[in-house]
């Protein structure tokens, strides 16, 4: 009927965020991907997110491409990052966490007509292993009517009592279960009601009466979206007019509820693209203070003040270099580190070890008279500098 196709499918269930079929073809990271739906997914449940400052980026790219993004005074404004004069010392401010919302405190449900719950014991429910002739069944079926009527004269008790016998009778009847299940509803014990009803759907799951006293008693019990699951399943499988009223009556509340949930599963799916969008930013600072720092001590980024132990008293009397810490400043040296070979036999630990060893002392020099890398980085200096190694 229309009552039960209003009802959301999976009720019961939270609802989630469809994944994307992708082709392998494609070589894309699946991750990704499926971050990339989610993020999708979010935009659509909220377009105030695309107003974001970090994303202005994708903001403009949609408009680029004839996309039209809701004007910002229609949603909630975000702050500008803070920005920092000294990029090279910044100093990370913690990210304040969102106060923690209970989920119950601002869902109000109507909950006229719900009940304490029973806790009785568990009633019989025969002996599923039991042979069962056909007397048994025609004695099943003489208890099952005068269970009956003293269902009709209001004597519950009773009623219970000859629906048990019956079941000891034929265990295996599933309407039997159902029927002892709608005299527990009329007693306000929901939880018996429950258990009858579950043993009737294992024994026939297409029949409706089960899921009908079972939606009745989640009705008794506040448990509303297992109320409309159930209600809605009996009026798909044998619609009735009494149980697409407790429909009607059950439904809203149910909704109220999943719209409730949905609303804070967004949230969380904010909150979790937040903090990527967030380490993503991080990773990319760090990432780029380290590629300064690497650029900072490669050798000849600042000047000569790199080489071991100062260039003073070099062989060959290199003009200007005794005593100073570096060269910086120093006639043909702008030449100098603009020669590639020179940068290249810098990075070379031999050649920079005999450097150190004959800047410490000059005499070490006819140590490496036969090495023709140091020889040759000698010359090399020597040249740039006007002076014969």
């Amino acid at each position: 009927g229309d009552n039960f196709q209003k009802f959301p499918a999976g009720a019961a269930g939270a609802a989630g965020v469809p994944s994307s079929s992708v082709s392998s073809s494609n070589n894309m990271d699946s991750q990704k991907l499926r971050d990339l739906g989610a993020f999708v997914q979010l935009c659509k449940g909220n377009p105030a997110v695309l107003h974001m400052p970090d994303l202005r980026f994708f903001r403009d790219w949609l408009e680029s491409m004839g996309a039209t993004i809701p004007p910002p005074a229609e949603h909630p404004t975000f702050p500008e990052s803070p920005k920092k004069a000294n990029t090279e010392e910044k100093t990370e401010v913690p990210i304040p966490e969102p106060a923690v919302e209970s989920e119950e405190s601002e869902l109000e449900i109507d909950n006229e007509g719900v009940i304490e719950p029973d806790t009785e014991e568990p009633q019989e429910m025969g002996d599923e292993s039991l042979e069962v002739s056909e007397e048994s069944m025609d004695q099943a079926d003489e208890k099952k009517m005068e269970a009956m009527n003293a269902l009709s004269e209001g004597n519950f008790e009773v009623a219970v009592e000859h629906f048990t016998e019956a079941i000891k009778l034929n265990p295996r009847l599933a309407v039997l279960y159902a029927k002892r299940a709608s005299v527990y509803v009329k007693m306000q014990k929901p939880n018996a009601a429950i258990r009858d009803c579950d043993k009737a759907i294992s024994i026939n799951p297409d029949s409706a009466q089960p899921y009908k006293w079972r939606g009745k008693a989640h009705r008794l019990l506040g448990h509303w979206e297992e109320a409309a699951v159930d209600l809605a399943t009996a009026c798909k499988l044998d619609y009735d007019d009494d149980t697409s009223f407790t429909l009607k009556e059950v439904q809203p509340r149910a909704q109220k509820i999943i719209e409730h949930r949905r609303k804070y599963e967004r949230k969380r799916e904010e909150k979790a693209i937040q903090e990527r969008i967030e380490r993503a930013k991080k990773a990319k600072e760090e990432h780029e203070k380290a590629r300064k720092e690497e650029e900072g001590r490669r050798p000849g980024a600042a000047g000569f003040g790199g080489f071991p132990g100062g260039a003073g008293g070099f062989p060959g009397g290199m003009p200007g270099m005794a005593g100073m810490p570096g060269m910086a400043g120093m006639p043909g040296l702008n030449d100098l580190l603009g020669d590639p070979e020179v940068l290249a036999a810098m990075q070379d630990p031999e050649i920079m070890t005999a450097f150190q060893d004959v800047a410490q002392n000059p005499a070490n020099i006819s140590k490496y008279q036969n090495n023709p890398k140091v020889m040759n980085f000698v010359g090399k200096l020597s040249s740039k500098f006007g002076a014969k190694p």
